[in-house]
């Protein structure tokens, strides 16, 4: 097949553009980019969809989020509003995580993954949490994610703040998804070992996790220093900050994702550095919390390799996109920022860490790499070509825009038409559970 006649643009840095191009795609896979008409004749006997003048783009890609957030909107907070960050968390997500059954698991995820189709997002890093239903529920999410068609990089994240026995069931929930991940392995799956942070992480459970089966192998995938709790309550139980604390057992390697990094030092993110551990940066969330912001112009000019998610957030990579070069502007002070900061974490950078887990390139419009790309319906107001292109990106460009979305050679949407789902139903059904589930929470 070959996606033609479109602005077919690579969205590194900086981005190539061609102006009447073609992404040819055989089986799962790119085979050629070029110009349309000498695609074409190189591959006359391939089925052309013509895209008409339309962007064709990678598919963009999110490095963490959490899909079973998807009932706590509308949901009350327990008690007054909360002002700081742990009663946020106390008085709304896990009394929702609690509460989850394993329908409620299977069904909070199929409505984000519908969205991440929507919105042109092809890949996810998922961060999973339903203390009453553990067993099986990675098992329950795959299947969630490969009826919908994307790629998920899947986690459990193990806590201490519903006792030891949960803990150990956690635990064993992601040694059993990462050994079914090597024993059967699957182009849309991967799996990585998830802890919910340092401050909900004993010594005893953090030398458990790293002593585990296949967790070093896998690395580890952890809210870090997000809220200011965590970093004060590190220093005064254990005496040293997060970063350094984590360090010390042995929780940072090249496969690590060190998850919003918000209040970290100079010093702490030197040893992130030195261990080669990707962070991931969450501006919407972050700013939602009201916890900071991560200090990404510093890691970014030390060659750190800093990506870009939503922490639940949203399924819209490109309004990440936005939010994280505005709130790199407003925290620097400098309107020159931030215009290729943001897009180097949501492409370059992501594509770097899925590189950790895919051996295929994911991302990324060339041959060999994956064919996960999407078709946006933007007509643009001025030229689009290398030096304007993050201009759009910023200013022009949004998820609802998004024509097509195509994983590994399969349309999952064509022409805002879902293929693989019935997006009513699940909606329908979603509510019903919703409702049920804020009863008891």
């Amino acid at each position: 097949m070959i996606v033609g006649s479109g602005v077919v643009v690579s969205c590194g840095s900086p981005a190539h553009v061609i102006e009447d191009g073609a992404v040819a795609i055989s089986g799962e896979l790119i085979v050629d980019v070029g110009p349309c008409e000498e695609v074409r004749q190189k591959y006359p006997e391939a089925r052309f969809e013509d895209v008409g003048g339309r962007l064709i783009m990678p598919g963009m890609t999110c490095t963490h989020t959490h899909l079973y957030s998807t009932f706590g909107v509308g949901m009350q907070f327990d008690g007054p509003p909360p002002k700081v960050f742990s009663r946020i968390l106390e008085g709304l997500w896990w009394r929702l995580d609690r509460a989850l059954t394993e329908e409620d698991v299977w069904i909070s995820a199929m409505v984000p993954l519908i969205r991440c189709v929507r919105n042109g997002t092809t890949t996810i890093f998922d961060h999973h949490s339903s203390p009453n239903a553990i067993a099986g529920s990675l098992d329950i999410i795959a299947d969630a994610v490969t009826r919908v068609g994307i790629r998920a990089l899947l986690a459990y994240e193990v806590s201490d703040r519903d006792g030891p026995g949960v803990r150990d069931e956690a635990i064993g929930e992601n040694v059993r998804f990462i050994e079914r991940c090597k024993r059967n392995p699957s182009p849309l799956l991967r799996a990585t070992f998830g802890l919910h942070a340092s401050l909900t992480l004993s010594d005893s459970t953090l030398t458990k996790c790293v002593e585990a089966s296949g967790a070093r192998e896998a690395g580890f995938h952890i809210h870090t220093a997000e809220g200011v709790e965590d970093l004060i309550r590190s220093i005064r139980r254990y005496g040293k900050p997060v970063v350094k604390r984590l360090d010390d057992f042995g929780i940072w390697n090249d496969r690590s994702l060190a998850v919003n990094c918000v209040h970290v030092s100079p010093e702490e993110i030197e040893i992130l550095k030195e261990r080669d551990v990707s962070v991931v940066h969450n501006p919407g969330s972050n700013m939602g919390n009201a916890v900071g912001a991560a200090p990404i112009e510093e890691m970014i000019s030390r060659g750190m390799r800093v990506g870009l998610g939503t922490d639940g957030y949203s399924c819209d990579m490109f309004e990440g996109l936005k939010i994280a070069n505005l709130l790199l502007k407003h925290e620097e002070a400098d309107p020159q920022v931030g215009w290729a900061e943001a897009p180097l974490m949501a492409f370059e950078n992501n594509s770097s860490i899925i590189a950790k887990y895919w051996d295929v390139p994911i991302g990324v419009l060339r041959p060999g790499a994956y064919a996960d790309l999407i078709v946006v319906d933007y007509w643009a107001p001025t030229p689009v070509c290398e030096s304007s292109f993050h201009s759009h990106l910023l200013l022009g460009i949004s998820g609802g825009m998004v024509d097509s979305t195509m994983v590994g050679g399969r349309f999952l949407m064509r022409h805002r038409e879902l293929a693989t789902v019935d997006e009513w139903e699940i909606a329908a059904r979603s509510r019903e559970l919703a409702r049920e589930l804020w009863n008891r929470a």
